[in-house]
């Protein structure tokens, strides 16, 4: 009688490609063809922002003391630099990482301050201009008596110059610099444009006396200034039209920006009429007006940087689409 055998059980062994097949599935969470997901470069930027901006602010309150629920011009001021420092500073981190140079995100140090800022801060200024000249024209708005005299118009004109190129520089750097490189690569320009948009629109819902139009104006003008990337492959436009428009509505017309009424203001001005002319509470980035000047700029935009062959080339380092964007960091 023939002994039966004891049936042997194949032995389990991790498959080699079992292996190679996981490594390669992790290796495409992190990576693409060209190198480190352009989410993860970006996920990399914030954190080192954060930790150069919480490493200035605790340095900056051992030598400064706000005193809670007033306002302080000089805290203003500080925590704008700090937060262009913060997002310009990780940026130059990155370019290291990367090996490319940091004007490559938007503020090539050459042109800083050049024709370009000024091109835009005269078209800033003129928009917030004609903004405030048509309300005024429908009954909407006074200049009022001045709430300045002397030397301290030049002052204040000055320092709220001073501040708000820094609010320019800190807000668009972070909104349409290294973030609007990066996710351009992974996403394509104008869902990058949307999206940062959007972030740039929702972080103003802060401001006390924002509303929802003047959100909805906030994210109209975030798209224009990306625009002004796309033709020009410079922030430095989009940086000159920010501050003057910021000085003309707190300085020179005195009217609310974003909902904020600040001291040293040129005039006791004031807004009079429907919202849909004043703005109400925002200001006149909220009033109908506005919008149709927005996109009258976009043609304008269109008309002054029209956008040709030798232009693309000079910019496509820049602001690149997911087929063209490369990176060093492939493993």
């Amino acid at each position: 009688m023939e002994q039966d055998r004891p049936i042997e059980e194949p032995s389990i062994q991790p498959s080699a490609d079992t292996s190679n097949n996981f490594s390669h599935g992790l290796s495409k969470i992190f990576f693409n063809a060209q190198g480190l997901r352009a989410g993860w470069r970006l996920l990399l930027y914030v954190v080192i922002m954060v930790v150069f901006f919480l490493g200035l602010k605790m340095l900056w309150m051992q030598f400064y003391r706000s005193t809670p629920g007033k306002f302080s011009f000089e805290g203003l001021l500080y925590s704008e630099m700090i937060g262009f420092v913060s997002a310009f500073g990780a940026a130059v981190v990155m370019s290291f990482i990367e090996h490319r140079p940091v004007g490559s995100y938007g503020l090539p140090v050459h042109q800083a301050f050049g024709k370009l800022f000024w091109q835009g801060f005269l078209l800033g200024f003129l928009e917030i201009s004609a903004v405030v000249g048509l309300i005024y024209a429908f009954g909407g708005y006074s200049f009022g008596p001045l709430a300045l005299h002397g030397a301290q118009v030049a002052h204040w004109a000055v320092l709220w110059l001073l501040c708000l190129i820094f609010v320019g520089l800190f807000e668009e750097f972070l909104f349409r610099g290294y973030s609007l490189f990066t996710l351009s690569s992974g996403v394509g320009f104008w869902p990058a444009a949307v999206l940062l948009s959007l972030l740039f629109a929702g972080v103003h819902l802060q401001n006390s006396g924002e509303g929802l139009v003047g959100v909805a104006g906030v994210f109209v003008v975030g798209l224009l200034w990306c625009f002004t990337v796309r033709r020009t492959g410079s922030l430095w436009l989009a940086v000159g039209m920010h501050a003057a428009f910021d000085f003309g509505e707190t300085f020179f017309y005195s009217v609310p920006d974003s909902g904020m009424v600040l001291p040293g203001h040129l005039s006791d001005a004031t807004l009079h009429g429907p919202k849909w002319l004043t703005g109400g509470t925002v200001g006149p980035e909220a009033s109908v007006f506005d919008f149709i000047l927005l996109f009258i700029l976009f043609y304008v935009i269109h008309r002054l940087y029209p956008a040709n062959r030798s232009l693309q080339q000079a910019t496509t380092s820049v602001y690149r689409t997911n087929s063209e964007a490369n990176t060093n960091f492939t493993p």
